[in-house]
């Protein structure tokens, strides 16, 4: 009878200590996506107010002036696309190489642990690293120099994810593949890469998600532009940076273009988010 008394007990202070973690639990959550919910309002409110033919056509404009922000637009794809592009390939066979022909070599973990402080390095400290190595050096700034910083943050996330996407291919495949007197490279490129597609994929969006958005690389590569330029060898605008100047500008047409390519960058990067997290868990069901 004790001891049933007893059994009791323990098992009522664990359901109140559930309900206890479980409520602390809710209204983190709670409060966490209450502050979202309130960030996406207010850019919602602000920004659509300020969508129209003219933001998408028009150049960034003087003080007191109607305009746009097309160039900052094709500028900012310019310099993502041509990050991804120099980003993309090496990203994909320096974790091909770690996964695939070098996973036992002692160079390896040197390679990923390199990869992980870069993956984590301030944006800042990447920009003035591009300033110091590439702006300084050409005499100006430039298209350039900002796409090779955004392909600086690139690159780790890509090793990152191919790596971990490949590692995830059972060996089995492979071994069936070799055992048929296919070639190393063959499998690589016929069984691994083919069965880590959507992986690999997700993390390239993943990367252009991270890279659409930041600004203070670009302050110290591409600075910025107020009229339309599509020479990488120039200075070049960007939508962050143009976001970022007409944000504290004391002019109320300019804070009004700000809210809404705010608004146009975070509806990008929430559609990557959600595209790669589509992918993920399609790959994630074929295995």
């Amino acid at each position: 009878m004790a001891t049933d008394v007893r059994n009791m007990t323990l098992y009522r202070r664990r359901a109140v200590r559930n309900r206890v973690y479980m409520g602390l639990s809710v209204a983190a959550a709670a409060i966490g996506l209450g502050w979202l919910a309130i960030i996406l309002g207010t850019l919602l409110i602000k920004g659509l107010a300020g969508i129209n033919l003219a933001v998408f056509t028009e150049m960034t404009p003087p003080p007191q002036a109607a305009g746009g922000l097309a160039n900052a637009i094709v500028g900012s794809l310019i310099m993502t696309g041509l990050a991804v592009a120099i980003g993309t390939p090496i990203g994909t066979l320096a974790g091909t190489y770690m996964a695939e022909y070098g996973r036992y070599d002692k160079l390896t973990p040197v390679i990923r642990f390199i990869n992980d402080i870069l993956l984590s390095a301030p944006s800042i400290v990447i920009g003035l690293f591009i300033y110091e190595v590439l702006v300084t050096r050409m005499g100006h700034f430039s298209g350039l120099a900002g796409a090779v910083a955004l392909a600086v943050i690139v690159l780790p996330v890509v090793v990152r994810t191919t790596e971990d996407m490949l590692l995830l291919v059972p060996n089995t495949l492979r071994e069936a593949a070799a055992a048929l007197g296919t070639p190393t490279w063959h499998i690589v490129m016929k069984v691994g890469y083919r069965a880590a597609r959507a992986g690999i994929i997700t993390g390239v969006l993943l990367a252009v998600a991270r890279v659409t958005g930041e600004t203070a690389p670009l302050l110290f590569t591409a600075l910025n532009n107020q009229f339309w330029s599509t020479n990488l060898n120039a200075p070049m605008p960007s939508l962050p940076v143009v976001i970022f100047q007409f944000a504290l500008s004391p002019y109320e047409n300019w804070r009004e273009l700000a809210w809404t390519g705010a608004l146009l960058i975070t509806f990008a990067v929430l559609s990557l988010s959600i595209l790669a997290r589509v992918l993920s868990s399609k790959s994630g069901g074929e295995r």
